[in-house]
C-alpha cells in the first residue's frame, strides 16, 4: 500500500484535501440563497438557512476537536468526509424550504468535522522555523477555493442544474476520502491512558491561554469583517453608477492579493516577524480599508482599498493559524484547531447578524465594521502589554 510517508509530501497533500474542503462551502455560496427562494422560502428563512450553516459548524468544530484528539486525525477527516459527501446528496432530494433547513443544519454539523483534522494534520507536521510559511501556504488553499468555488457553482447550475453541483462535490468528497485512506499516514496516535481525560472541561485551559485568546479574537474579528464586507459592498455598489459585476472584481482583488503574498517570498515574513504583530498590522490594514470603502466612492480608491484588505487578511490568518500550532501541544491540537475554527464561525454569523440587525446603509455598514476592527485591535493590544508587564514584574 503507497502512503505519503514523506513529510513534504504528505503536506502538500493535506494543502489539497483543504481546498476540496472549502470549495464545498465556497461553491454553494452564489446557489443556496436562489434555491431556498425556488422552495418557496421567506426572506427571514432563507436568512436563517444560510445562517444554520455556520451556527452548525460551530458545533461541528466543536466536536471534532474533542475527537481528533481522542481518535486522531486520519479517522475523523475520512469520516468527516464521508458523512458530507452524503449530506450533500441530501440536498438532491429536498423538496420543501424546512427540508433545506434541515440538511443545512446535518451539513454544517458534519463540515466542521474536516476544516479542524486537516489544520491538526498540518500542524503535525509543520517545523518550528517554518510555521509562519505552511499556514500561508494554507491560506492560498482558502484562497484558492474562494475564487474557483463560485464559479463552479455558479456556472454548473446555470448549464447541468443545482443537482449536479451537489453530485459532483459529494463524488469528489468520496474519492478523497478513498485516498486519504489509502495514502495519507496518520500524524497522532492517543494512547489509551489519555483517551479518557479528553474531556470537554479540558477545553477551559484552552480559552485561558493568552497567545490562543489572542489567536481566536483575531480569527473572529477577521470573519466578522469579512461577512460585513461580503453583505455591505455589493449594496454599496448598486447606489453607484457601476455595474454589480464590479463587486465581484473587488472582492476578487482581494482575494488575489492574500494569494500572491502567501505564494510569493513575502511568506517568509510569518515566520520573521512575531505573530501578534503580524496580526495587529493586519488588523491595522483591515481597519483602513474598511474606512475607505466606507467613505469613498470612486472605482480606482475602491480597488486600492480591496488591494489594502487583501494585505490585512493576508498578514492575520497565517499568523493566528501560527499561533495555535506554537501554544498548543499535539495531544490537545484538535481541540485548539476545533475551537479556533469555531471563532471562525462565530464571526461570519456574528457579522451578518449584526448588519441585518441594524438595517443601516451600506458606508455605514462598512464603517461599523472599521470601527469593530478597531475596537478589536486595541483589545489585543492591551492584552499584549498586560502579558508583558507580567513577564517583566515576574523576572524583578
Amino acid at each position: 500500500m503507497f502512503s505519503f510517508g514523506g513529510t513534504y509530501l504528505m503536506v502538500y497533500f493535506v494543502y489539497i484535501i483543504i481546498i476540496i474542503a472549502f470549495l464545498d462551502t465556497f461553491s454553494q455560496l452564489p446557489i443556496i440563497a436562489p434555491f431556498a427562494q425556488e422552495l418557496g422560502a421567506s426572506s427571514l428563512l432563507i436568512g436563517l438557512i444560510i445562517g444554520t450553516y455556520s451556527l452548525a459548524n460551530m458545533v461541528g468544530n466543536i466536536i471534532a476537536g474533542q475527537w481528533i484528539d481522542k481518535f486522531g486525525r486520519k479517522k475523523i477527516l475520512v469520516i468527516g468526509m464521508l458523512f458530507v459527501s452524503v449530506c450533500l446528496l441530501g440536498y438532491t432530494i429536498v423538496v420543501t424550504a424546512k427540508q433545506l433547513l434541515l440538511v443545512r443544519l446535518i451539513h454544517g454539523i458534519g463540515g466542521g468535522l474536516l476544516v479542524p483534522a486537516a489544520f491538526a494534520f498540518l500542524g503535525d507536521q509543520a517545523r518550528s522555523t517554518s510555521r509562519g510559511k505552511t499556514m500561508a501556504f494554507s491560506g492560498a488553499c482558502v484562497g484558492i477555493s474562494a475564487i474557483i468555488g463560485p464559479a463552479f457553482g455558479a456556472i454548473t447550475t446555470q448549464t447541468l442544474g443545482i443537482d449536479w453541483v451537489f453530485y459532483i462535490i459529494s463524488v469528489l468528497f468520496v474519492l478523497t476520502a478513498f485516498i486519504v485512506i489509502v495514502t495519507l499516514k496518520e500524524t497522532y496516535l492517543p494512547k489509551r491512558s489519555n483517551t479518557h481525560t479528553l474531556k470537554l472541561e479540558n477545553i477551559g485551559k484552552l480559552l485561558r491561554l493568552p497567545p490562543l485568546i489572542n489567536a481566536y479574537i483575531g480569527a473572529f474579528s477577521l470573519m466578522l469583517t469579512l461577512g460585513i464586507l461580503a453583505f455591505m459592498l455589493p449594496l454599496k455598489i448598486e447606489t453607484t453608477p457601476y455595474s454589480i459585476a464590479v463587486s465581484g472584481m473587488l472582492l476578487s482583488t482581494f482575494g488575489i492579493t492574500a494569494i500572491l503574498i502567501f505564494l510569493l517570498p513575502t511568506n517568509r515574513l510569518f515566520d520573521q516577524v512575531k505573530r501578534e504583530n503580524m496580526v495587529l498590522i493586519g488588523m491595522g490594514f483591515v481597519t483602513f480599508a474598511l474606512l475607505m470603502l466606507g467613505l469613498i466612492q470612486h472605482i480606482t480608491l475602491l480597488f486600492i482599498a480591496m488591494i489594502f484588505y487583501g494585505i490585512g487578511f493576508a498578514c492575520i490568518f497565517p499568523s493566528v493559524t501560527a499561533l495555535v500550532i506554537d501554544h498548543s501541544h499535539q495531544n490537545e491540537r484538535g481541540r485548539a484547531f476545533g475551537l479556533f475554527y469555531a471563532f471562525f464561525s462565530l464571526g461570519v454569523v456574528t457579522g451578518s447578524f449584526v448588519i441585518g440587525a441594524l438595517n443601516v446603509a451600506p458606508s455605514q455598514g462598512l464603517l461599523l465594521g472599521a470601527i469593530i476592527m478597531l475596537v478589536l485591535t486595541v483589545v489585543i493590544r492591551l492584552r499584549l502589554k498586560k502579558t508583558l508587564f507580567k513577564k517583566r514584574s515576574a523576572f524583578q
